[in-house]
């Protein structure tokens, strides 16, 4: 009994061992891929991501890169916020295997947030990707990323709704879409969030914004008013014309009498002389 425990023990050692092993390797290359992913104009990452060191631990001496353990190649996070990097979302993401937290605020990103990212960064907690240029839809599947409390979207360009699915999100404790191209009706389970985190998208509405039947109701309004100022204008414009042109007709009759009575004067003058001889 005690040598097939023995046994069993070894085994799952060895596993956690082989596992760990495996696990740092991908990280590595994770790093490695996501610096060959994205353009980095300032040479941030180049100069600091020296990949020619085979030592427990190297990658986290890396700009930006937190580890488990100082002496482990395990990415713990990756803190990029304003380096000034450029590109699509990073490449490679998936082999952090144990990654927790992605920071790449305040950079200059662009493109879509792919819509796999809940395979891409399963495990994080906190994911901040504001102050870019990212645009299109909030991936539905970013629900699936299930242990997520802190979503910073703020100031990208992101559009359309915010999905509803967002609300399996139990653990969610901050969330900012602020200052994007959002449309239609906050989810319910959102609304707890401060007004402030949804500002900037014009076509957001609902709680903790207005209402959204009084925001179609003020912009039907607003598109009344501007129509009928329109209509005024137009108007005015038209009786401003319309005027101009009816001071002008009587001085171009007077002005044709007068030539009228030159005329009739001079071919009189001309029977008087006649008459004379």
């Amino acid at each position: 009994m005690t040598d097939h425990f023995a046994l069993g023990l070894g085994a799952l050692l060895l596993l956690l061992l082989s596992t760990s092993c495996f696990s740092s390797e991908l990280d590595v290359q994770c790093l490695r891929d996501v610096q060959k992913s994205v353009i980095d104009p300032n040479g941030i990452l180049k100069s600091s991501w020296i990949f020619d060191n085979g030592t427990a631990g190297f990658i986290c001496k890396f700009t930006g890169v937190e580890c488990w353990h100082p002496d482990e190649n395990r990415v713990l996070a990756l803190r990029l916020s304003n380096l000034g990097l450029q590109g699509p979302f990073p490449k490679g993401l998936k082999n952090c295997t144990s990654m927790t937290g992605l920071d790449l605020s305040s950079n200059n990103f662009t493109g879509a947030i792919p819509s796999d990212i809940e395979q891409q960064v399963p495990y994080l907690t906190s994911l901040d990707l504001s102050y870019n240029g990212f645009s299109g839809g909030i991936p539905i599947l970013i629900y699936n990323i299930t242990y997520l409390n802190t979503l910073n979207l703020q100031h990208n360009q992101l559009s359309g709704e915010i999905p509803g699915q967002l609300s399996a999100l139990a653990r969610l404790q901050v969330f900012n879409v602020a200052d994007n191209r959002l449309s239609g009706t906050i989810p319910s389970s959102l609304r707890n969030f401060s007004v402030s985190n949804f500002a900037g998208n014009e076509g957001l509405c609902g709680p903790p914004l207005g209402d959204c039947q009084a925001s179609a109701k003020s912009k039907s309004t607003a598109a009344i008013i501007g129509a009928v100022i329109g209509v005024v204008v137009v108007v005015i414009i038209g009786a401003i014309v319309v005027f101009f042109c009816l001071r002008r007709i009587p001085a171009k009759k007077k002005a044709k009498d007068e030539d009228d009575n030159k005329w009739a004067k001079s071919i009189k003058g001309t029977k008087t002389i006649k008459a004379s001889h």
